[in-house]
């Protein structure tokens, strides 16, 4: 760890205040050159935690950077997480409020519902299939606190700065048909995804660590050594496989899950 506890929590409150007022905060990674990956998590936790005891519930976890080419971009060679709250989830086919959040991004998913506790270390993507209730189609939508390129320097964002910054998460949106672990093979199930009636993007699920579970085995393993696991109800975002979709006041984003339903939702 490079920075000091009280380093520790006034980015946290930065970032905080960031989201209440939307107006992004400079690049973590800029104003701590010496950042480390345990700093970020440390940061994202004592967010995380001011907004608990502001009234919050945390409802699970979502995973990020799962694919090969996203960590090559970031020189990292392991996925990142984040915290799912209570108020971070919306209706399929319902509202977003658009002045909630600062520039949206959306991305497909699918979501574990989580049956039984599930803890590591050695967890497998077996364990992560007999733990799970049900996967169901899910929308992710990612927010920025913090620059994404900076001004002074042209710098762009780094690891340490999405991870610190919830992993960039700030909305989840669940819909289509849930689906038994074993009823289907997970790796091949797939999306259309729509803008306004536009297709925008296309994926399958095995671009997720070649099996969306191996995602989840890897967060329980992950969060382990810390004492904590993937609870019974929790929901966990397994990771997306298409690029994110930009999104504005306005927009309809649909993702079409063929046989599993669809998910969608409007930025009001």
């Amino acid at each position: 760890m490079a920075l000091s506890q009280d380093e520790i929590r006034k980015s946290a409150e930065r970032l905080d205040q960031a989201e209440k007022t939307r107006k992004q905060i400079r690049q973590l990674s800029l104003e701590h050159p010496g950042i480390t990956i345990e700093d970020a998590y440390a940061i994202q936790k004592a967010w995380v935690d001011i907004k608990v005891a502001e009234g919050r519930v945390v409802k699970g976890h979502k995973i990020g950077l799962t694919s090969k080419a996203m960590q090559s971009a970031l020189n990292i060679d392991e996925p990142d997480s984040g915290i799912l709250l209570d108020d971070m989830f919306f209706a399929d086919g319902g509202l977003v409020p658009s002045d909630r959040f600062i520039a949206t991004r959306v991305e497909a998913e699918l979501a574990f519902v989580m049956k039984s506790r599930l803890a590591g270390p050695d967890c497998t993507m077996f364990d992560v299939l007999n733990a799970t209730d049900f996967v169901v189609p899910a929308l992710e939508i990612l927010d920025t606190r913090v620059e994404r390129v900076d001004p002074q320097t042209k710098s762009t964002r780094k690891i340490f700065d999405t991870i610190a910054d919830n992993a960039a998460n700030a909305g989840i949106v669940l819909g289509g048909r849930p689906i038994r672990p074993m009823d289907a093979d997970l790796r091949w199930i797939g999306a259309l995804c729509f803008r306004n009636g536009q297709l925008e993007e296309t994926g399958l699920a095995a671009g997720v660590l070649n099996h969306p579970a191996t995602s989840v085995a890897w967060l329980a393993n992950k969060i382990a050594p810390n004492g904590l696991a993937l609870e019974a109800g929790q929901v966990v975002l397994a990771g997306s496989f298409i690029r994110p979709i930009e999104t504005c006041k306005g927009d309809t984003i649909q993702a079409d899950y063929g046989p599993y339903g669809s998910v969608s939702c409007y930025f009001a």
